[in-house]
């Protein structure tokens, strides 16, 4: 029964041995073809020494994979040897690496090569959004400092007139040395901030620039066409962006805010009080010395808020890189599994095949002893090896050589539904 069990096999494996072949081209076939599609943005010249480039190496990659494997399917599962088992095994698994390195990550940048690269744009379209708003953040930081300038400005300007009106800081009404010293502060300080609140509108033109070549950028990724030639307008509009963000970054009034803030509490100089009377000039010049400390102190608080926008880090500048297909499939593989599985399973599939034949013979010796493996013969050769027989006899005697039964006896014995002692098989193919 297990004889007869290791005949079906060695039948099933005989009638599957040219669509083993046939699977094996296949699969070669279409492994070259994906490798083609891959290898050709990977090749620099004429549109002539592309094309034959990319053949060349195309079916230099099929003939490897169908030969590497034809040659484990036919040899690998006659090696009964656990050492020479062993060592094809490691070879098996050298060739796969081998077979990857040369042709599965180009057929997944024929698979998901375009949408690699657009990923890769998206990624830097991203990037770019996130510098621009933080050279926007930046740029915007010194205004920040406009409401706190004016209430200084405002504080100073409402005693100015407290003191013209009713004397309330020195006790004597009019525009005398303290009126004008308050005034004075009122104004450098409402100077600074329009000086800073005319930078708004340099920001805001080349905050809305950028989000025009932004927009474009966008619509480059999403955009139909070949993604070569949008990846090429892309990096036109990248660079102009670039270009913008620098020049945010050079339109913030902090540095010029830290050096008025400063300038506001050096140069000041205190009026000589000119009031008539001893007593008035007395009071003057106790009022200068408080204007004195609240100049002092506005301008510590005006630098040390400068000082805490100049510390933010300065935005790095942005520059993109095209990929290649191939490239942008590499450093974006995580997010193109199904395409790396399938580039590299139409190159690894054989490897399936291979376990299985050697599974199959190994069971098929199990079945048969390993006195059953001389009998795997064609009727070919059967008939030659009696010829020989014959002839062997003929010169060294009946009586030196032992007698095998005639092909006729064989067949004579072989009745129907009884197995062959000897398995006869059509042809040369493996079993």
């Amino acid at each position: 029964m297990a004889q007869s069990h290791s005949y079906t096999l060695r039948g099933q494996l005989s009638r599957l041995d040219l669509m083993t072949r046939m699977t094996l081209a296949i699969l070669a076939t279409g492994s070259g073809v994906f490798t083609y599609i891959g290898v050709r943005d990977l090749i620099d010249g004429s549109p002539t020494t592309i094309l034959v480039g990319a053949v060349i190496y195309s079916v230099a990659v099929s003939v490897a994979i169908y030969a590497f494997w034809s040659y484990l399917m036919r040899i690998m599962p006659h090696v009964r040897d656990r050492g020479g088992r062993a060592m094809f095994y490691l070879a098996m698994a050298i060739g796969m690496v081998m077979i990857m390195a040369m042709s599965a990550w180009l057929n997944a940048a024929a698979l998901a090569g375009g949408a690699a690269l657009e990923q890769h744009l998206s990624v830097a379209t991203e990037d770019y959004q996130g510098r621009l708003n933080e050279a926007h953040e930046n740029a915007l930081a010194a205004q920040s400092l406009i409401p706190d300038i004016q209430l200084a400005s405002q504080r100073f300007s409402r005693l100015a007139d407290e003191e013209r009106s009713s004397g309330a800081l020195t006790g004597t009404s009019g525009s005398g040395t303290v009126v004008q010293l308050l005034s004075q502060m009122s104004r450098q300080l409402d100077g600074l901030a329009a000086e800073i609140d005319a930078s708004r509108a340099r920001v805001a033109d080349l905050f809305e620039e950028s989000g025009v070549r932004l927009n474009a950028m966008r619509g480059l990724v999403a955009g139909e066409g070949p993604v070569a030639e949008r990846s090429t307008a892309f990096a036109v509009e990248a660079t102009a962006l670039s270009g913008l963000i620098a020049s945010l970054q050079q339109t913030s009034v902090a540095p010029a805010v830290r050096r008025a803030a400063e300038d506001l509490g050096r140069s000041f100089i205190a009026p000589v009080a000119g009031g008539l009377a001893e007593d008035l000039r007395a009071r003057q010049s106790e009022v200068l010395g408080r204007v004195e400390a609240a100049v002092q102190q506005q301008s510590a608080a005006l630098a040390q808020a400068a000082d805490e926008i100049l510390a933010r880090p300065a935005v790095e500048t942005v520059r993109f890189t095209p990929l290649s297909k191939p490239d942008a499939v590499i450093r974006y593989a995580g997010d193109f599994l199904p395409s790396w599985a399938g580039a590299i399973s139409i190159d690894l599939m054989p490897a399936v095949l291979v376990l299985i034949l050697c599974f199959t013979q190994d069971q098929i010796r199990r079945e048969e002893g390993d006195e059953m493996e001389v009998g795997d013969m064609s009727a070919a050769e059967m008939m030659r090896a009696l010829r020989i027989q014959k002839r062997l006899r003929a010169e060294a005697g009946e009586d030196e050589l032992p007698r095998l039964a005639p092909a006729d006896d064989i067949v004579q014995h072989n009745e129907p539904g009884a197995p062959a002692p000897f398995p006869l098989r059509q042809g040369s193919g493996h079993s």
